[in-house]
């Protein structure tokens, strides 16, 4: 193109030479001249780029969970295309299921996800889920059964980029919950009690378990109370006993059946459906245990006479101290003390001569709650 031009440029030099109406023709054709140069210089070299097939880049983080038969999927929706552009526009999710381990296209689809109202900002990308329920057919009693599952995201022409990463689930088969959970609440805890079903079958690397869980009602937070095996015996009565829960608060308590996988080198936990939550109100009202072993001895041969009292110790977690009590012939019983006293003994100093003392202590706790009092014991004073 440029030696044409130039080639031009010379040709018309003798023009110069012409009146001026040829001058004026000569500066058309500078501009013409300087427009096709202009053309040139702006012309992109190499071969054209295709359109964008606007593929939507397939998902890494696709993430499973199972609850009894349920199985969840989230995932990332794409914000990126194949060829490094902004998402646009995203059709239909495909949900791939599968029994091969390997998984290597979508073949026929488990579901259809619609596509999504609006494309989220590759800044803050929108957080996709899905939960089916894994067929009957699907959970086998041999411990090492898994299903695959992927999905691809397609454009507005159905087409896509290929699977997301895989996730594999086990599929065995869990145990039902208990369907009798009750819960009763007493001084030394809440008691659960339910029937256990017995597990159906002794299946080699396969365990099964009870898992407790407590609800905080107030924070919604939950806590694992505690877990007991589940006997391969005939069904029958089970119970636990929860005393790590804080009283005067309110507790939701369920029961599930974990089934445990036994692998070489790890173990894979499956939890089962849960069962109703039982909801207890854990106010205080029990009072510690009685005191017990009381006894009372005279000394004061040569000084002020005394009365020593020592007793087994209560061994209540919530125990804040004792109360002493003391009464003369056929009089009533008094308290001896004006605060709670910390350890399992006391000194009487308020003894006189030729009288006979009985005694007895009680319990008290954090919030209160009084014990009843000890068998009594006497002391004679000389």
């Amino acid at each position: 193109m440029l030696p044409v031009v130039v080639f031009l440029l010379f040709s018309q030099l003798p023009l110069i030479l012409f009146p001026f109406r040829m001058r004026a023709h000569l500066g058309k054709l500078a501009a013409i001249t300087a427009l096709c140069l202009l053309l040139a210089s702006c012309a992109q070299l190499g071969p054209p780029l295709p359109p964008s097939l606007e593929l939507p880049k397939p998902p890494t983080d696709l993430r499973s969970s199972r609850k009894g038969n349920q199985i969840t999927l989230t995932w990332s929706e794409p914000t990126r295309t194949t060829d490094r552009q902004s998402v646009r526009y995203i059709g239909p999710t495909l949900v791939c299921l599968s029994l091969e381990y390997e998984m290597t296209e979508c073949g026929s689809p488990a579901a259809m996800l619609p596509a999504p109202s609006v494309v989220a900002p590759k800044s803050n990308p929108a957080t996709q889920t899905y939960t089916t329920t894994l067929p009957a057919a699907m959970q086998p009693l041999d411990p090492a059964a898994e299903v695959t599952y992927a999905v691809e995201v397609l454009n507005r022409n159905a087409r896509g980029a290929g699977l997301s990463n895989r996730v594999h689930v086990p599929a065995v088969a869990t145990l039902p919950p208990p369907p009798d959970l009750a819960a009763e609440l007493t001084g030394d805890g809440v008691v659960l009690r339910w029937t256990s079903a017995g597990e159906s079958q002794n299946v080699p690397n396969l365990q099964h378990r009870y898992r407790i869980y407590r609800r905080d009602e107030s924070s919604g937070k939950d806590a694992i109370a505690g877990e007991v095996p589940i006997p391969t015996t005939e069904p029958g009565p089970v119970h636990f006993t929860d005393s790590s829960f804080e009283w005067e608060k309110t507790y939701l308590y369920r029961i599930t059946a974990v089934t445990i996988i036994k692998r070489p080198d790890s173990e894979v936990q499956v939890e089962g459906d849960d069962t109703p939550p039982v909801r207890v109100i854990a106010h205080d009202v029990f009072p510690p245990s009685v005191p017990t072993g009381l006894q009372a001895a005279f000394s004061g041969e040569g000084q002020q006479p005394f009365i020593d009292l020592i007793w087994a110790p209560v061994t209540s977690v919530d125990l804040a101290g004792y109360n002493i009590y003391r009464s003369e012939g056929s009089g009533p019983a008094i308290k001896l003390n004006s605060d709670v006293v910390k350890s399992p003994s006391y000194r009487d100093n308020d003894v006189a001569s030729g009288k006979t003392y009985t005694y007895s202590v009680s319990a008290v706790d954090v919030r209160g709650n009084e014990s009843q009092r000890s068998e009594p014991t006497s002391e004679s004073v000389p």
